[in-house]
């Protein structure tokens, strides 16, 4: 959560460092440098590209979708080419991400947990302790997705493995790099969201004209980065360009050439209501 491109460049150099805990970082990707991502600034970060507009997204708003086919506009200016497509696999890994998350979670949380010496040790004592506290702790939502997650074993079970192994070959080996494979692309964009919806205490989110286009690339564990693209009654809208693995620096250099030319950021109002 940035207010620019360059603040998050800046933060991913601090952040760029090897996690000998993650079996995502291989032996060739331990003994690289560290990388300056500020480099990548360039206001002319989208002559050339090759960008495939996910079709997938359309149709739900058609003030979003305005929004962001000038957007598109913007980027053809810049130099880009854009061409459609349709990213494969959406919906059919729903069931297996859930099962990953949940195991996910458990797991990471309990080793974070330990990791940090505190009172709490595991994903168990903060389910009890919110049952202990539930008139402050969970006044409005209960802890479902705690309660389904602590159900799960290790992350050997077969169960997880299958389901990552699912997800892995739809959202990678036949997803983002399939359609960047076949399509010749440097990145993909897509609509990031719709304008949010009211807080609804008593039924809970409405998802009224949801859209959301994190999933492929949260679900591939692809590098994405979204910005404003323009507002809708005074509620932001963006844009969301994603990429294949550690693509970072590529998608920060298409990323500041959009941004630098649209300058779609605008700071918040905090007013009462837009209506």
């Amino acid at each position: 959560m940035c207010r620019s491109v360059s603040d998050a460049a800046a933060l991913l150099s601090v952040l760029d460092a090897v996690d000998p805990d993650d079996e995502a970082m291989g032996p060739k990707y331990r003994r690289r440098d560290r990388i300056n991502y500020a480099s990548f600034l360039r206001a002319d970060g989208l002559q050339g590209a090759r960008i495939g507009v996910a079709r997938d997204y359309y149709g739900k708003s058609g003030d979003v979708d305005a929004i962001i086919d000038a957007s598109l506009a913007k980027i053809k200016q810049l130099g880009a080419t854009v061409i459609d497509i349709k990213i494969p696999n959406l919906g059919k890994y729903d069931d297996a991400e859930n099962t990953v998350l949940q195991y996910d979670f458990k797991n990471q949380i309990n080793d974070y947990l330990r990791g940090r010496g505190g009172r709490m040790q595991s994903l168990e004592d903060l389910i009890r302790f919110n049952n202990d506290n539930a008139s402050k702790e969970m006044p409005y939502f209960k802890q479902s997705i705690f309660e389904a997650s602590a159900k799960r074993g290790d992350l050997k079970a077969k169960e997880y493995r299958d389901a990552l192994d699912m997800c892995r070959k739809l959202s990678r080996d036949e997803g983002i790099d399939g359609i960047m494979k076949k399509e010749k692309l440097d990145a993909i964009v897509a609509h990031s969201n719709s304008p949010t919806w009211l807080i609804d205490t008593v039924n809970g989110d409405c998802f009224s004209s949801y859209i959301g286009s994190s999933t492929p690339a949260a679900v591939a564990g692809y590098p994405a980065i979204t910005l404003p693209a323009g507002l809708l009654k005074e509620l932001p809208i963006g844009i969301t360009f994603m990429g294949g693995a550690w693509q970072e620096a590529a998608l920060i250099r298409m990323a500041f050439a959009y941004e630098q030319a649209t300058k779609a950021r605008r700071a918040p109002k905090f007013l009462p209501t837009y209506v």
